[in-house]
Formats: structure tokens, sequence, C-alpha cells
């Protein structure tokens, strides 16, 4: 590996295994409670909205805070906000195990994103620093392996340990994970920032994070009280007020938390598309997947992360090689087929009987295909800004990941609670509103009071009515998946080459 003139290869290596420590247990913090819903709504209570929030609450904060989390560890220090950002995290998670009602706990995942968002973009800012070249592109591929660690193992991980200690026990574990990841991050990480640095851009932070909340809430809100609801329509309306005073005043500061320039640049708008993709065609699975098997279908938390680790389990060893294969293949056709075979395995799903061994296969090809670019996409977001700029690049690029997963889900969960109540007012012979309500309530996994609310309707009517929706979502997402393939291999192709990403370009002229 490249050496630079402040840390030997033994300091480097210990620097880079923190800050991968730190990111496995981000999508362990993802995928546990997911796993454990039911079991959390069944102790805690809560309504369909406060359910969404177990899971909206940490990716909302996680994606509107990574943009300024970024730009304070280039002010303040990377190594001072990978520690405060890890340390943030663990009280967070310490909370959410004690929480003793809904609203507690969906505050203290909120305060989990925050964490995760200093600790993220901390962390990766560092360690654009202490590699340089081709070293860098693949200690940012042991990111995103690390980052499939999490996620491979995450579902099993989580359901054994419910299934032995209970929900409150996955919080135990991604504590001991983040002060692992802080003892290492205090021996090994060298205090770094931006020399030009002038401060934190706060009304480009704020502006962008109260856009963000309100269209994340409002999407939310949409599918319970109806998109002409007065509250929705005021929360999508700040919303996009707020979106165009944040682009005001990117463009008036000297020093912007977000350098709209860059946009200008073919290669850069391709990586922030590349960093959205897989949120429909993958992480949203992350979050539904879990709910159909275990409270839908009935299967046990152990059955249902072994088929969740088919899904994921790729992400442990292709984003490794598609790193090593961009040497010789450009990087936008392995971002682009990766995507397109992500969409297939959407297709197959959506044609597959609800068995367990019949999902292996569709859902191993969807996580092959997200795989191949997934080890790439760090590296190319930190390509594209100067070194100096890293705390940027990667606050740029993960909060385009993240808050696109968030606006993602809540997205994706209005359209199956669409999809489920047309299902439900045909089979149930239900008013619309009726069937609205239902729905509600069923794609959170509560049968129970599904069946409550419409008793004409059984069990398995209530079932085959979401199975039939889930199906049709799969080929809305599968159709997005491919958009967004062509969006992706079209901009990365423009003005690279395939050594261009190898090569990690220090800043995005050259490009």
């Amino acid at each position: 590996m490249t050496l630079n003139t402040t840390t030997g290869s033994a300091g480097r290596w210990l620097v880079l295994s923190s800050v991968c420590l730190a990111a496995m247990t981000m999508p362990l913090t993802f995928t546990g409670p997911a796993v454990a819903l039911s079991r959390i709504a069944a102790d805690l209570g809560g309504s369909p909205i406060a359910l969404n929030w177990v899971t909206n609450a940490f990716m909302l904060t996680f994606g509107a805070g990574l943009m300024a989390a970024g730009a304070l560890a280039d002010n303040h220090g990377r190594k001072r906000i990978f520690l405060a950002g890890l340390g943030l995290y663990v009280l967070a998670s310490l909370g959410a195990m004690l929480a003793s009602d809904i609203v507690w706990f969906d505050v203290f995942r909120a305060a989990q994103g925050l964490g995760s968002a200093a600790a993220f973009a901390g962390g990766a800012s560092a360690l654009a620093q202490e590699f340089e070249g081709p070293s860098r592109l693949r200690a940012f591929s042991f990111l995103g392996t690390s980052f499939g660690i999490g996620l491979a193992f995450g579902p099993i991980a989580s359901g054994l340990l419910i299934s032995a200690f209970g929900w409150r026990s996955i919080f135990i574990l991604v504590a001991a994970l983040a002060v692992a990841a802080a003892a290492l991050g205090l021996r090994a990480m060298k205090e770094t920032r931006d020399p030009d640095a002038t401060g934190l851009d706060w009304a480009g932070a704020g502006t962008f994070t109260v856009a963000l909340a309100s269209l994340t809430y409002g999407v939310l809100q949409a599918p319970q009280s109806g998109w002409t609801d007065r509250l929705v329509v005021a929360l999508l309306a700040v919303a996009g007020l707020f979106f165009i005073a944040f682009v005001v005043v990117e463009r008036r500061v000297s020093r912007p938390m977000l350098d709209l320039s860059l946009f200008r640049y073919p290669r850069f708008v391709g990586v922030q598309f590349l960093a959205a993709a897989p949120a429909y065609g993958f992480v949203v699975l992350l979050v539904l997947l879990p709910i159909r098997f275990i409270a839908i279908e009935g299967m046990s938390e152990i059955k249902a992360g072994q088929l969740m680790i088919c899904l994921s389990g790729p992400l442990l060893i292709l984003p490794l090689l598609a790193g090593q294969a961009a040497r010789r293949i450009a990087p936008a056709t392995i971002c682009g087929v990766g995507l397109f075979v992500a969409a297939a395995g959407l297709v197959w799903l959506s044609l597959t009987p609800s068995a367990g061994i019949a999902l292996v296969a569709p859902l191993a090809l969807i996580g092959i295909g997200i795989a191949l670019p997934w080890g790439l996409m760090d590296g190319l977001a930190v390509s594209v800004v100067p070194t100096e700029r890293a705390g940027m690049a990667v606050g740029i690029f993960n909060t385009a990941r993240v808050a696109g997963e968030g606006v993602a889900l809540a997205i994706v969960m209005a359209i199956l609670s669409g999809f489920t109540s047309v299902q439900l007012a045909a089979a149930a012979a239900a008013s619309s509103a009726d069937a609205a309500t239902a729905a509600q309530l069923l794609i959170t996994g509560n049968v129970g009071a599904t069946a409550m609310h419409l008793p004409m309707a059984g069990a398995a009517i209530l079932v085959q009515a979401y199975e039939t929706a889930f199906d049709r979502l799969l080929i809305v997402l599968a159709a997005i998946t491919v958009v967004a393939a062509l969006v992706v291999f079209v901009g990365l192709r423009r003005g690279s080459a395939p050594q261009h990403e190898a090569a990690a370009l220090p800043a995005c002229q050259e490009v």
C-alpha cells in the first residue's frame, strides 16, 4: 500500500480496521430492528406510523446528518468527529435497549442515526487521508465489504439473539462493536482537518435537514391520511421550499457544504445516482422481507435470517472482487451490469411462490447484482473531489445513499400500502377507507389487528392480498432499478476510462 509521511503501514491497517468495524455496525443497526419489529410492536405498542419510524428515524437522521458531519470533520478534525459520533451511538443504543415505549424508542433510534452519521463521515474522510492512488480504492473496497459483512450476518445474528435473549439484546451487540472501533481509532487515528476550512455552513445544514425531514414525514403520513390531507400537503410544500432555500444558500456562501458546481461533471452525477440506486432494488428489501417472512408468513426469526443471508451474502466477497476487476473492466460496465442483474432478480422473485427453498435463487441473484457496484461506490465518491475536501465528498455521496434509502423506504411503503389496500377492498368487499386503514396495519406485520378491523376477511385472505401486492411492488422496483442502471452507465461512461477509477483521480476537473 502507498505510504504517506504521517502513519506507518501497521498504523494504516489499524485505522482501516477501526473505520471498517464502525461501518459494520451501521447495517446491523438497520437490519436488527427490522427482524425484531413484530416483537418490538408487541412489547412497546404504537401506531403503524410509529412503527414505520423504528426504521425511518434512524435512516432520516443518518442521511440528513451526513453532509453536516462531513463538513464538521473537515473543519474540526476527522478523528474528533469519528470518536464523538461513536460515543453518541453507544449511548443511543443503550437508550433504545432500555426504552419503555415506542416514542422514546424512536427518539433513541434518531440519536443512533446522528451518531452513525458523525462516525461514518469522520472515519471515511480520515481513511481518505491515509491512503492514496490505487491503495485508496482498495481501502474503500474493504469499507464496502465491511458493510456487506454487517448486512450478511445482521439478520441471522439478530435472529439468534432475539430468540435467545429477546429483542433488546441486539443493541448490546452493536454497542460492543462501536466501543471496539472507538478503542482502535483512539490509538491509531491521526487528527487531520481541511486547512482551508472556514466553519460549518449552518444555513445549508439547517435548510437541508428540514427539507429532508419534511419530505420523509410527508411521504410516510400520506398512506394513512391521503395525499390531499392538509398536513401531508403542508409537509411536502415545506420540503420543496426548503430544498429551494438550500440551493440558494449553497450558491451564495463562499465555502458551501455542497459544492453545486460538481454537478457539471457527468461522472460525479453518475456516482450520486449509483449511491441511490441500491435503495429500491435492495435496501428496502432488508426491511420488507423480514416483516413478510416473520409476521405475515409465520417463519421463525432464525429461518428468516437464513433466507436474508441469501440476499446479502454476496456482499461478503463480490465487492472486493469487483474492486480488482475494475483494473481491467470499466467501473461503469460493472455497475450497470450489476444493477441489471438485480432487476432480473426482482422480477424472478415476484414470480416465485412463497416457499423457503424456492426463494434462495432469486434472492441470491439480487444480492449478486447489488454486490458488484457496492465495493466501487465509496472509492468513486472520493475520487471526484480534492483530497482535502474528502469529508464533503463522503458526506455528499452517503447523503445521496442514506437519505435516498430513507425516502425510498417511505415511498415504497406508501406504494405497498396502496397496492394492499386495493387487494383488500376487492377480496374483503371493504370500503376504500376501511381497506386503507387495514392495509396500514397489515404492511407493518400486524395480521391480528388487521383481521379485527376487517372481520369478514380471514387470515388466508389477508396473507394472499399482501403477497399479491408485494409481487406487484417487486415489478415496480425492478423498473426503477433498470432506469437507474441506464443513468449510472451513461453518467460513469462519459469522459471516463477503466483506469480512471483505479487511479483515484484527485479532482473532478481531471475526469
